[in-house]
């Protein structure tokens, strides 16, 4: 235990958000600097617990309680051993995570949990600065090639984990610049770019290959990626959009959040002047309640929009558990995110009729109606409908699945009734040699959950290839999130 009295004498503290006045100005990260002695004090509020259920919240089962008396005592270079032992990639949990550490930590019980996020975000900043994170270079090859499909959270932390075992690693990525969804999908407010950029170095140090602007099933084929590699790890994600089918959709101003984000992003890496899908000066309709929509949130106000409304079809969540929500789960409450601080307006348990346009096929608002909880279906309260003005609106509503497209269709893979990629307790699809990870196997979910299938995926790979067990598996495919 670090501090047997930290958690009666200390109360949780975190960083200030800067304020809304001047981060609206860029695009930098919201929070302002946290000191190492208030950090070292925060983790001495850490337990030590007999059972610590932060271990069940973390898919990862990061060794929290390990590195926050590590912190405590000032050893700073041992917890980021300790941090990395479990997760690849802590600048990327500790900055978009939602925490399910923190909901399970037993002193949430009835006091304010400890700040295991921003412990493990400020051990991280301090590893880099300090020069204490280096490449990981094989002890040995083993001569033997793996194709890891996708460069998102769950595709890189397979494919450094094959790489630091021995093995000739290549990550294709689609896009013109490595990174999935962290790279174009989430925007630089939310994780400086910096922090993914310095990863990369590291792991091409190591030795792993990237392949950027290669559309795997299209520039490369199924059959040439599996003549040319001793196994395949996919990690496209669940890239299929839900839409929403209502008359209307077709109207020029009606986006996907994936279509809207990526382009503010290249903005920011300097392909782009201006995106092509600019809030400035214009009303706002974010559709879904979610991340994405947050994101689109914070974009919309950076860029300058008019007004921005979110709307949500399910009700107003909880302010705190209630009993169908116990500890340690994790609680759908009501939450308010930097984006959320920023301005605009949260509509609950409204449903979208219809989307309006003018006579040149531009939007020009929406109708939309209250929203009832029905036979097991949401409808449309009678008499409830109004219209909104709006000149864009994002479809935010999540991902229904991966794209079945020719890769998957040239591997032969099967798919379980949600619609993902199927694999067995070893992460392996019906084709052998072909592994599953993050969420393309798993459906839409957490960060965390992408790190710890691409750590367990690369275990399996391994196990295949070499016979040995040599890598950690934090999890099986079969265990699902809380959230």
């Amino acid at each position: 235990m670090a501090d047997p009295k930290g958690f009666m004498n200390t109360g949780r503290e975190i960083p200030v958000r800067r304020p809304v006045d001047l981060r609206l100005l860029d695009w930098n990260e919201v929070y302002e600097d946290f000191s190492h002695d208030t950090l070292e004090k925060q983790a001495g509020r850490c337990m030590n617990c007999g059972i610590p259920f932060c271990h069940q919240g973390c898919p990862l089962a990061n060794l929290i309680p390990e590195w926050n008396t590590l912190v405590w005592r000032k050893d700073w270079s041992d917890a980021i051993e300790r941090l990395h032992a479990t997760n690849n990639f802590p600048e990327f949990t500790g900055t978009l995570c939602p925490a399910p550490c923190e909901t399970a930590c037993v002193l949430a019980i009835n006091d304010d949990a400890v700040t295991i996020k921003q412990v493990e975000i400020e051990i991280i900043d301090r590893a880099w600065d300090e020069g204490w994170v280096t490449p990981v270079l094989p002890e040995a090859r083993t001569g033997k090639r793996v194709a890891v499909v996708g460069s998102g959270p769950a595709g890189l932390a397979a494919a450094q984990q094959l790489t630091r075992v021995g093995h000739d690693v290549v990550v294709f990525e689609r896009a013109d610049r490595i990174g999935g969804l962290l790279r174009y999908g989430i925007p630089e407010f939310k994780m400086a770019k910096h922090r993914l950029n310095r990863r990369l170095d590291q792991m091409r140090q190591e030795g792993t290959e990237f392949r950027a602007g290669v559309e795997v099933g299209v520039d490369v084929t199924a059959e040439e990626l599996r003549a040319e590699f001793d196994a395949v790890v996919l990690a496209g994600g669940a890239t299929a959009w839900r839409d929403l089918p209502a008359p209307g959709r077709e109207l020029t101003g009606v986006y996907q959040a994936m279509e809207y984000l990526p382009p503010s992003n290249r903005v920011r890496e300097g392909d782009l002047e201006r995106s092509p899908i600019d809030a400035e000066g214009k009303h706002v309709v974010i559709i879904g309640g979610g991340d994405t929509g947050a994101d689109c949130l914070g974009t919309a106000h950076r860029q300058g929009a008019a007004s921005v409304t979110q709307l949500e079809i399910m009700p107003t969540p909880p302010e705190h558990r209630t009993e169908n929500m116990p500890w340690p789960t994790y609680p759908m409450v009501y939450r308010v995110s930097s984006a959320h601080e920023e301005g605009g307006e949260r509509l609950y348990s409204v449903t979208t009729q219809e989307f309006l346009g003018d006579d040149e096929g531009r939007l020009r608002g929406l109708r939309l109606a209250e929203a009832s909880f029905t036979e097991g279906k949401f409808v449309a309260v009678p008499d409830s409908e109004r219209d909104l003005r709006c000149e864009l609106v994002f479809l935010a509503m999540g991902f229904v699945g991966p794209e079945k497209g020719k890769l998957l269709e040239g591997l032969g893979v099967e798919y379980d009734v949600r619609g993902n990629v199927a694999r067995d307790s070893s992460f392996m699809a019906n084709v052998p040699g072909v592994f599953v990870a993050g969420d393309m196997g798993r459906g839409q979910s957490l960060i965390v959950w992408a790190i710890a299938e691409g750590r367990s995926a690369a275990a399996a790979a391994d196990r295949y290839l070499t016979g040995r067990d040599s890598l950690p598996a934090p999890i099986a495919p079969t265990d699902r999130p809380l959230t």
